[in-house]
């Protein structure tokens, strides 16, 4: 691409015969080279514009990328963090129906100790009524003796 110093500086042979006017073609030269100098800059600053947003926009797309990856890992993160709370919630229920069932069983057994005890002591009153009968009656006999006696 040719600078506005190359336009400047750009010089043209002259002739003799159906030449142009040297004062025209300078003039003209003068104003090509500001209009091109003006848009040489600005071409050049839109380069450099152009520059700084691909550089924005790469840096943009790391973080929009970042910021995916870390949405991953923490829906990967949230899914973990549920399922190990659904199995902690599970052996929670496993281990209070093991142990309601154990607590069933000890109650069951302790109920069954205490029936038999019950029964123990029913037969221990029943021979104590019955040795009580037993001596009242001999009691009354006596009682029924010593009247007859008298």
């Amino acid at each position: 691409m040719l600078t506005p110093l190359d336009i400047e500086n750009k010089k043209f042979s002259k002739q003799m015969m159906n030449g142009y006017s040297v004062e025209e073609v300078d003039e003209f030269l003068d104003d090509l080279t500001v209009d091109y100098e003006k848009a040489y800059k600005q071409s050049t600053e839109l380069k450099e514009k152009v520059g700084q947003l691909e550089k924005d926009l790469l840096h943009y797309k790391a973080l929009e990328s970042t910021l995916q990856n870390t949405l991953v890992v923490a829906q990967t993160t949230a899914e973990e963090v549920r399922n190990v709370a659904k199995q902690q919630a599970e052996q929670i229920i496993k281990d209070a129906e093991v142990n309601a069932r154990k607590s069933v069983d000890d109650l069951g057994q302790e109920i069954l100790i205490k029936k038999k005890e019950l029964e123990g002591i029913k037969q221990q009153f029943d021979v104590y009524k019955a040795k009580m009968e037993s001596l009242l009656i001999s009691q009354l006999e006596l009682i029924k003796d010593l009247n007859k006696d008298e």
